[in-house]
């Protein structure tokens, strides 16, 4: 009898365990948890250690400190003091159409972070893929508005500019759960078989 008891005493003792040790969850500094109970959601969670309700809640962690990028028209392979880039073409996403019907490759870096995890992770489906097209398609419709010589030259900022604000209107528009940070032109130029007709005659302008 007593060999019975001490068996079901164990049984019970683990899984008190177990319950414990799934109701228990630790949310980094830089994290919050956003937790889901079968499936929908009922909190959001700060850094720490917490406890959610065992195996009926799951809890899905979200940078919120952290800046986050996107790249377009190239992508870094290793960031350091001398930076690396991937040797891919990703010549489709950077070349646009300007105002004036000329080409321009254009390359560019977008900087955010998340402002609301719940709309991050529920209101818009596959939201990565999502918002690089609206980043193709507002870059293309800023640099659809200027000439060449603007988009190649003095005209940087104002595309950057423009781009930030348009970007940050539909991400509110969409609820997307982001903030725009900062638009970088990370490199604009000709196409590679006219560059160097480019390069000969801004040359000449400057020696002027």
């Amino acid at each position: 009898m007593r060999s019975g008891r001490t068996i079901i005493g164990i049984v019970a003792g683990v899984l008190a365990l177990l319950m414990l040790f799934s109701a228990l969850y630790q949310v980094q500094p830089e994290e919050v948890g956003v937790v889901l109970r079968l499936g929908r959601y009922v909190r959001t969670t700060e850094p720490g250690l917490r406890m959610k309700m065992p195996f009926i809640e799951q809890v899905q962690k979200v940078q919120v400190q952290r800046q986050l990028k996107e790249e377009f028209g190239f992508r870094t392979e290793e960031a350091a003091v001398r930076t690396t880039f991937s040797r891919g073409d990703f010549t489709a996403e950077a070349v646009m159409l300007t105002g004036d019907l000329n080409v321009a490759v254009v390359e560019w870096i977008v900087q955010y972070r998340v402002a609301d995890p719940y709309q991050y992770l529920f209101k818009v489906r596959n939201l990565t893929d999502t918002f690089r097209a609206m980043n193709e398609a507002v870059m293309r419709e800023v640099v659809g508005d200027r000439t060449v010589t603007e988009v190649l030259t003095v005209g940087r900022q104002g595309i950057e500019t423009r781009v930030e604000e348009r970007l940050r209107a539909l991400t509110q528009q969409y609820e997307m759960g982001i903030t725009i940070e900062q638009v970088v032109l990370q490199d604009v130029n000709p196409p590679d078989p006219v560059k160097p007709s480019w390069d000969e005659v801004n040359q000449a302008q400057q020696q002027r």
